[in-house]
């Protein structure tokens, strides 16, 4: 059994690897979308990159919105079930 110590030492790790990831992400993303809007403006060097810069921020809206759907529709509540279900399912297979 996991102390309480623990088991927030692991939250608190968790939280800020997580910042950590979603920061330089999202300076990436920011860098992605000043270039599109560059590009969108004039400036002639980057037309070639606009077709790629929209499927990103398509793709990265399509997830996003992917993600705010599961999390309203009560996926991440229960994230052990759906193991346990496959394992009981397996053995009732294997006892046939």
């Amino acid at each position: 059994m996991e102390s309480k110590l623990a088991k927030q030492i692991r939250i608190w790790i968790t939280i800020v690897a997580g910042a950590f990831i979603l920061i330089f992400s999202g300076l990436g993303f920011g860098a992605k979308f000043i270039e599109l809007i560059h590009t969108f403006t004039g400036e002639s060097d980057g037309v070639f990159a606009i077709t790629p810069m929209v499927n990103y921020l398509l793709a990265t809206m399509g997830f996003f919105c992917m993600l705010i759907w599961a999390t309203l529709n009560g996926m991440f509540n229960d994230v052990e079930g759906p193991k346990q279900t496959m394992l009981e399912r397996d053995e009732m297979l294997d006892a046939k």
